[in-house]
């Protein structure tokens, strides 16, 4: 089982409608792809961080810092979500942090976590890519030799700053780049059109960096069809209003373009005001190559596998549609054909012992 989790707005989970048992849910085997590593900071280690670095928080306990996980949009979210990546401050943080997830997202059956990092909310304070790099490095090494998990990382550029602040990004993180798997492009959609970050993300398809981009959360359809042009984005992560524009539509399911979908996310911003309202369902059907994943579990009450179990309630997917998302996330990692396929195989392996 995940680590308990908490909901920290108003939302009330789904009732427990579904015909799928938790267990097999959670034990599928399944990768992430949509999980940004200081999102998954549980005000339990951001107080223990904040004690060990001698930071001052505007809290005065665990319980008074998680009642103010209450969102209103992705803004709200943020403004706190950079206030407690303010307690990293050295390798063995970084380290803690990411041990903490990767331990998690192997208890909720991942085989493949393709985790962001925003280097630019580290840099900003002075730390540098060799203290959170070495970090993540150390405890990425250390969970795949106790548990198996495989993990990417992926250098995200925060797009409320500018283009050329992501280039000059890039250039600093030259030394690990063979240390990263690809890019992407977060933080405040509206009004940061991908557009301006087209150079960045070329720059990454030269030094042969796979591209990903947030667009189409709270962002118009718009931003999705210029991450696919203008960035040439792999996968689209959020893309919940891709659904307004029917060509975007046969676009992306021609195309089998991945969404990396975060329901819990979509909940507690407000994107949707009830998960049976969610689109997920709707995208699946319609061909296109949807996954599950978290985004910010430590803020969005859930890991992937709570994700999972709720937006399998509140849709009232089938065992199949369950398989089908899980299988989607496999075969849209960014590891090789031989590791796919071996997750793959171990998938089958499981539906077909469970059924």
């Amino acid at each position: 089982m995940a680590a308990p989790s908490h909901s920290p707005s108003s939302h009330s989970p789904a009732s427990s409608s579904s015909s799928i048992d938790e267990g097999f849910i959670r034990a599928l085997p399944k990768a992430e792809l949509h999980m940004h590593i200081e999102g998954s900071l549980e005000p339990e280690l951001l107080f223990a961080l904040a004690q060990r670095n001698d930071i001052a928080l505007p809290y005065d306990s665990i319980e008074d810092l998680r009642s103010a996980y209450s969102f209103t949009d992705l803004q709200s979210f943020l403004d706190i979500y950079y206030q407690g990546a303010s307690v990293l401050q050295t390798e063995d943080d970084f380290a803690d942090l990411m041990s903490a997830y990767l331990t998690r997202a192997h208890a909720d059956g991942v085989r493949r976590a393709e985790v962001f990092f925003d280097p630019q909310t580290h840099t900003e304070r002075g730390i540098g890519f060799d203290v959170f790099m070495a970090g993540f490095s150390r405890a990425i090494a250390e969970a795949e030799e106790a548990t198996g998990i495989s993990t990417g990382l992926i250098m995200c550029f925060l797009r409320h700053l500018s283009g050329e602040e992501a280039v000059a990004t890039f250039h600093e993180a030259a030394d690990y780049h063979d240390q990263i798997i690809g890019v992407g492009l977060d933080s405040s959609e509206v009004g940061n059109p991908p557009e301006a970050f087209a150079e960045v993300f070329a720059l990454a398809k030269q030094a042969g960096l796979r591209r990903v981009a947030h667009a189409g959360e709270e962002g118009p359809p718009e931003y999705i069809s210029g991450a696919l042009d203008a960035l040439g984005a792999e996968r689209i992560d959020h893309g919940v209003r891709s659904e307004e524009d029917p060509a975007l539509l046969s676009r992306l399911a021609a195309a089998k373009i991945p969404l990396t979908m975060c329901p819990l996310s979509n909940l507690e911003l407000c994107v949707v005001d009830d998960l049976a309202d969610h689109n997920l369902l709707r995208l699946l059907e319609q061909g296109l190559v949807v996954t599950i994943n978290s985004d910010d579990p430590a803020y969005f009450g859930g890991y992937v596998g709570d994700n999972y179990v709720r937006t399998a309630e509140a849709l009232q997917l089938t065992t199949d549609q369950v398989v089908l998302l899980a299988r989607n996330s496999l075969t849209s990692t960014f590891a090789g054909p031989a590791d796919q396929q071996r997750w793959l195989d171990e998938l089958d392996e499981f539906v077909a012992a469970n059924d």
